[in-house]
């Protein structure tokens, strides 16, 4: 089905409900990924971001959320993102995205609670998938040379998916989190995502923001002045 498609996702969810006794577990995995930096993205291809990242997933549960009260019972499985807990450059919309994951499964997390349904939070890092199979296509057009440049060295790194872990990882972690008696709130997932998170907590903003644009090839601002 279509996620993004509001009577598709009702449609889906009454066909499985209609034959099956009980449902046990919703993984909200569908997504993708938006390279850009913020100035080059336009209105239209950030909704389409927020809308298979965001909405969709809240869509998906709210349609669950009824058959998981009656019976007590349930797991909703969120896959975020190390970007859910870090924001890169040139992915200020996915990581928007993620970011907003994050948040409304926190709070349905602690609505549903009382009723024996718990929500979980998967955070990957690079995994060797075809999230980024589209390379360069899904750039847009630069708004300065800059971005450009950045761009190119984007598709350099995002291209060498081979050389990423396995995600047997990440499906491990779900069946983990479907599975456990006391799931927790969050797992992060593969050495960049740990790395990361770790680094963020202990080291200035300043340090982070540093590594990060000059990692993906971004102009420091000293040689853009006059």
């Amino acid at each position: 089905m279509d996620v993004t498609d509001a009577d598709a996702c009702a449609a889906a969810v009454e066909e499985v409900l209609a034959t099956s006794e009980r449902l046990h577990g919703l993984v909200n995995n569908a997504g993708f990924a938006q390279t850009g930096a913020v100035e080059d993205v336009d209105d239209e291809t950030a909704r389409a971001q927020l809308e298979l990242n965001l909405v969709a997933p809240a869509r998906l549960s709210r349609l669950v959320l009824p058959h998981f009260r009656e019976h007590r019972s349930g797991r909703i499985v969120n896959m975020s993102s190390m970007a859910g807990r870090f924001t890169l450059p040139l992915a200020g919309w996915y990581s928007a995205s993620k970011h907003g994951l994050e948040a409304l499964s926190d709070a349905m997390r602690m609505e549903v609670a009382g009723f024996g349904v718990k929500v979980v939070l998967v955070e990957p890092g690079s995994f060797r998938t075809d999230i980024w199979a589209h390379g360069g296509e899904s750039f847009p057009e630069p708004a300065f040379e800059g971005y450009a440049k950045a761009y190119r060295r984007s598709e350099l790194v995002t291209g060498n998916h081979r050389l990423m872990p396995d995600p047997v990882w990440v499906a491990r972690t779900v069946r983990h989190a479907l599975s456990t008696p006391a799931p927790r709130a969050r797992y992060v997932v593969g050495p960049d995502a740990v790395g990361g998170v770790w680094a963020h907590r202990l080291l200035p903003t300043r340090v982070t923001d540093a590594a990060k644009g000059t990692g993906m090839g971004l102009p420091a601002w000293r040689r853009l002045l006059p």
